[in-house]
């Protein structure tokens, strides 16, 4: 794309993201930062190489670690890669052979051979099990004007149950300080709404929601995030009846905590809290 015409394409259409993104920003609202874990996780750039530590401790009492790193070698990324406590590893790399493609690869318990492709307003997705050699999936997300994003995904199974087996579209829209979004799962048998309000620069709400014909509205969550003076807070509550709450403060240079805790309203005695340190 030339300079003028991608302008032309960032004026009038909204600039699209994967399918599976589609209600990124409120998920990442209600769901990031709550956690029941105790974690210090260590990041080190050793000149052209990042080495990530990170140890957890289990209710039980005992450590485990895991060890990563990231980086590139000529045009090769190597996004991550990984060693677990338990003798698991992950890999993961990315190329970039021409503008607007990206091949990644990203093996752990699997193994899948990713493709993705933006170009102007449109956004489309591959993933092929090569492990396996079990489905191929594909998306499409198309960004149209006044804050519209439309999409759709399929999956194909290529061993046992072969065929089309997942198939779903989904919108998005946002606007000044409204975004909500629309997608359908289980082959559009089920629709998730998730929706987005920031009442003012410090204060934002979200909420999601899943509507079918076994349960008209189930309520995932529904809470906010606050930036306070002194830390970023955030809570939330779901129809399960679970209060969970997030502080988030940078307490040194480059040395954030996070702390975080839950209760259910019918019992308070089975508090569950948690605490992460990253450095």
């Amino acid at each position: 794309l030339t300079q003028s015409y991608a302008s032309q394409c960032q004026a009038k259409f909204t600039m699209p993201t994967k399918f599976a993104d589609l209600a990124k920003e409120p998920k990442d609202l209600l769901e990031e930062d709550y956690t029941t874990k105790v974690s210090l996780k260590c990041k080190k750039a050793a000149g052209p190489v990042t080495v990530t530590i990170e140890s957890e401790r289990a209710s039980g009492g005992q450590l485990s670690s895991k060890i990563g790193t990231k980086f590139s070698y000529g045009a090769l990324s190597f996004d991550k890669v990984q060693l677990k406590a338990d003798g698991g590893q992950v890999l993961e790399t990315s190329l970039k052979p021409a503008p607007g493609l990206k091949v990644s690869f990203k093996g752990n318990k699997g193994a899948d051979l990713c493709v993705d492709y933006t170009r102007g307003n449109l956004v489309s997705t591959g993933v092929l099990d090569v492990k396996e050699m079990s489905k191929v999936s594909g998306s499409a997300t198309l960004g149209l004007p006044s804050g519209v994003i439309l999409g759709g995904s399929l999956t194909y199974g290529l061993s046992g149950k072969t065929g089309v087996t997942a198939f779903d579209v989904g919108g998005s829209y946002g606007s000044g300080p409204i975004f909500a979004s629309v997608t359908t799962a289980s082959k559009m048998s089920q629709f998730n709404i998730a929706m987005l309000y920031k009442v003012s620069p410090v204060m934002t709400l979200a909420s999601l929601t899943t509507h079918s014909s076994a349960k008209a509205c189930n309520v995932l969550a529904v809470g906010g995030a606050y930036k306070a003076s002194f830390a970023d807070l955030k809570a939330k509550v779901g129809s399960d009846g679970i209060v969970s709450a997030v502080l988030v403060k940078d307490v040194a240079p480059k040395v954030t905590l996070t702390a975080s805790g839950s209760v259910s309203t019918s019992d308070f005695s089975n508090f569950k809290y948690g605490v992460g340190i990253v450095m």
